[in-house]
């Protein structure tokens, strides 16, 4: 029995980045030799071992053969006469399919450290096209390393191409979908990850509301971009320099949805995008089974992202609307993170990067100030049904109309 450290800590090892897990692949025993040595089984797909005492993931070397369309259309193999470099090759890109065995040696079958340098995000083999999800994988490590300047190679690009044409993504189940993406949005560069699925064509299978926004026009009075997609994709990339928050990223990716069902008639105009918003935002998290959290932090932005950036210009009663439809009185924490959404919708425009945001601020004041508003048990004593809550809404008002500023010049 051989043990291989394998995957993602041998690449983080050779970035001279601290690796997050440790992954372990066994060559040469079966699942009944490690479980008596003490590993325990937790793997439900394949064999994956926790070993006795560090508890790192120790999986059986294998070989897959495809048999039909999608991620699940494999059989599997495991057998102790499956050396290393197959099980490597089955892996998605060769930054991820190095090893190093127990003395410490690196095994390379595959070129992964000459392309960790050249900074390539590469196929590993005519295999990456049997599984879909690879297509994500590769485009959420483009957003993972952006920075450092890795890019997917142009054979690797080619290839996703031919797969998003031979029907593959179209196999891509929900759930992983999904997973891959909430992934992708925690990533340094989350907007990458949406550039290269537009690249490949695969963002017009998954997320056919994202890409319809490209080559949709704006006003280049309020966005000197013009082009909606490129707005996204700028907010995108703003949020993630505000807010490590996937469900805030996700929010400011769904915000402007609305905009790419405008009739064209009226463009760039995009009256009433807010709705189309909310509803889009709707039939996305159906289908692709989206967390309630996202969903509704997605929905209160879409729909009230334009009187956010309004709310000098709002009168006290429709701030105190604008804090009831947020229920921020019992929820304050979800009208802050809808504000960051909104904070980098607006500035994620051409030039506008760094402009300052002060509505956010303000609607934050407004909210503790109308937080701070309750009736004592005298008032109560005097008032009775619907006139307790009028008269609270009342005294909350007036307590927004004493901190309301005068708007900022531009």
């Amino acid at each position: 029995m051989q043990v291989y450290l394998v995957g993602g800590a041998v690449r983080d090892e050779l970035l001279g980045r601290t690796p997050t897990e440790l992954d372990y692949v066994v060559v040469g025993a079966t699942a009944a030799e490690l479980e008596a040595l003490g590993y325990r089984p937790v793997g439900r797909d394949f064999p994956v071992f926790l070993h006795p005492q560090t508890r790192a993931e120790h999986a059986l070397a294998r070989r897959e053969r495809k048999t039909g369309p999608g991620y699940r259309g494999f059989v599997t193999e495991f057998t102790p006469d499956i050396p290393l470099e197959e099980d490597l090759r089955r892996r998605d890109l060769t930054i991820n399919a190095m090893a190093r065995g127990a003395d410490g040696a690196l095994i390379d079958p595959y070129g992964g450290r000459a392309d960790l340098e050249a900074r390539w995000l590469r196929h590993v083999s005519d295999a990456f096209r049997e599984d879909p999800v690879r297509i994500l994988r590769a485009a959420r490590f483009a957003a993972r390393y952006a920075s450092l300047g890795f890019r997917v190679h142009p054979e690797t690009m080619t290839l996703m191409r031919a797969m998003v044409a031979a029907g593959e993504a179209q196999a891509l189940v929900a759930e992983r979908v999904w997973q891959e993406t909430e992934r992708a949005l925690g990533e340094p560069d989350p907007q990458v990850f949406f550039e290269v699925l537009r690249d490949c064509g695969a963002l017009a299978v998954i997320f056919p509301e994202v890409d319809r926004l490209f080559g949709v026009p704006q006003p280049e009075r309020w966005h000197p971009e013009i082009d909606t997609g490129v707005h996204v994709m700028m907010c995108l990339a703003r949020a993630a320099q505000l807010t490590p928050d996937t469900a805030i990223r996700f929010a400011v990716l769904m915000h402007d949805l609305g905009k790419g069902e405008t009739p064209a008639h009226v463009l760039p105009s995009h009256h009433g995008h807010e709705g189309r918003s909310v509803a889009l935002v709707d039939a996305l998290s159906d289908r692709l089974k989206v967390p309630a959290a996202f969903r509704e932090l997605a929905k209160l932005t879409a729909e009230l992202h334009g009187k956010v950036h309004r709310a000098f210009e709002l009168r006290a009663e429709t701030v105190l609307k604008l804090l009831e439809t947020c229920d921020a009185f019992r929820r304050p924490q979800r009208l802050a993170d809808m504000l960051i959404a909104c904070q980098a919708d607006a500035q994620g425009r051409k030039g506008l990067e760094t402009r300052p945001y002060p509505q956010r601020d303000y609607l934050l004041r407004a909210q503790s100030a109308a937080t701070a508003v309750q009736l004592t048990a005298e008032d109560r004593a005097t008032l009775a049904g619907p006139a307790i809550a009028a008269e609270l809404r009342r005294r909350r008002v007036r307590a927004l109309e004493a901190i309301r500023p005068d708007p900022p010049p531009g």
